[in-house]
């Protein structure tokens, strides 16, 4: 990769895997002129920069999964925290930055409001995380779920919504199996995170919150 820590004017090589030291990447990832349209992660010896995306497809797509989930929390009466691009660090180790994430359960503790990232030798791995796929499906299915897999969270969905797709896996000691229904909400159906997305092509929120509130039966 190109040495940006001694030419901080190089353009970084974005949207694939590279290598780079710890440093290299904590210089990059805490750069006001690279923080403010890119996710960065980070995983032992290598690193991944990604554009932001910036269209309606990846927006709606995360304003709709959380409306399903905290639709379902509010229904069943689980507590929950929601995140999102939101940096998750074991320093020197790995970073990650999905799209949105979920601590969920009564004994979570509640991370600092600041503009750091969370930090995982103090803090849990949240339950649930979820990446909008635009351009990033390959990946977010196979480099980064290695990632969240190490680092121990829960439940991983990859949403590839141009096709109203979930790809929803249960995550336990190191290794992922795919899942029809959400082990961190029980109840909650895949099935109906699909619909809702693919309602969303023709619905507008209003709409999509009124059959989510009969689903549930609020």
């Amino acid at each position: 990769m190109v040495n940006t820590v001694t030419n901080p004017k190089a353009e970084i090589i974005s949207d694939r895997w590279v290598k780079a030291t710890w440093d290299e990447f904590k210089t990059l990832s805490e750069d006001p002129a690279y923080a403010e349209r890119a996710r960065f992660y980070y995983d032992h010896d290598t690193m991944r920069i990604e554009m932001a995306a910036n269209g309606s497809l990846h927006g709606r797509n995360n304003s709709v999964v959380y409306d399903v989930i905290s639709l379902f929390a509010i229904a069943k009466s689980i507590r929950i925290l929601k995140l999102t691009n939101t940096s998750f660090r074991k320093t020197g180790l790995q970073e990650c930055q999905p799209d949105c994430s979920f601590y969920i359960g009564d004994s979570f503790l509640l991370p600092p409001q600041n503009n750091s990232s969370i930090d995982l030798d103090q803090f849990e791995v949240p339950h649930l995380v979820v990446e909008i796929a635009t351009t990033s499906l390959n990946d977010d299915l196979g480099r980064k779920r290695i990632l969240y897999e190490q680092l121990g969270v829960k439940e991983y969905w990859v949403v590839n919504g141009g096709e109203s797709q979930v790809y929803a896996f249960e995550m336990s000691g190191g290794r992922s199996g795919t899942i029809k229904e959400s082990q961190v909400l029980v109840g909650l159906s895949i099935a109906t995170v699909k619909e809702a997305l693919k309602r969303s092509q023709t619905e507008d929120d209003s709409a999509i919150a009124r059959w989510l509130l009969q689903t549930f039966k609020i």
